[in-house]
């Protein structure tokens, strides 16, 4: 056997792999990403009825939104660490390179994938018309500054957004 063919099956392997990590989407604005902002909807959040309430922007501070992992990362790095493990050595070396490689593969692929999806975004907290306060946390998709006159909109889950 060729000692090329894994690093050959390891380069396509990647290649691949790589397309189906999400992309990390950011506002160009000076907060970065959008992607749980006060413009973004899943398909589901989409025709729900939404309280909306309005008030005024007291406090705005910038906050990191951590990754949800999909579990993409650890995968492909522990097939590529498998696939150029096994190309070190013969017998039971071989086996043993792969399956160190898979470890530290994996290890390795989690780790990138936990630092490629963290987001920056903001904990804004709102006083409302009705003397309530409350702080809301979402992506940065427009800025916020205290003073600002805002509307909050509530889900039925729950959840919550804010917007001008």
């Amino acid at each position: 056997m060729n000692r090329s063919y894994p690093l050959v099956a390891t380069v396509l392997l990647a290649g691949l792999v790589s397309g189906c990590v999400q992309p990390n989407y950011t506002y160009s604005g000076p907060y970065g990403a959008a992607a749980y902002g006060s413009s973004s909807y899943a398909g589901y959040e989409t025709r729900q009825l939404q309280t909306v309430q309005y008030g005024v922007v007291d406090t705005v501070r910038q906050v990191a939104i951590g990754a949800q992992n999909s579990g993409v990362g650890a995968l492909t790095g522990a097939a590529l660490g498998g696939v150029a493990g096994s190309a070190v050595g013969q017998g039971r070396g071989a086996v043993a390179a792969a399956i160190g490689g898979a470890l530290i593969g994996g290890l390795a692929g989690n780790a990138i994938e936990s630092s490629s999806g963290q987001r920056y975004g903001l904990e804004i907290t709102v006083r409302l018309d009705s003397g309530r306060v409350v702080a809301v946390t979402q992506g940065a998709d427009e800025p916020f500054y205290r003073g600002d006159r805002v509307r909050l909109l509530t889900a039925p889950d729950g959840s919550a957004r804010i917007s001008h």
